[in-house]
């Protein structure tokens, strides 16, 4: 696993918690920040994953 991996998941996981903390306060602002944080990290997991296919992929065709 590469940063832009781990970032991406912990990324999420603090969306998850923003996101069941703003609806158990019914707070709406605080459960988009949510949906927000796990889209950005989804995004820069799949950053990260293309980085290791890659890299994968040049030690293969050596």
């Amino acid at each position: 696993m590469n940063k832009d991996q781990v970032k991406g998941v912990g990324e999420q996981i603090k969306g998850k918690v923003n996101e069941a903390v703003g609806k158990a306060t019914d707070n709406p602002a605080r459960e988009l920040k949510g949906d927000l944080q796990q889209g950005a990290g989804k995004v820069q997991k799949a950053y990260g994953d293309a980085k290791e296919d890659a890299k994968d992929n040049a030690k293969r065709s050596h």
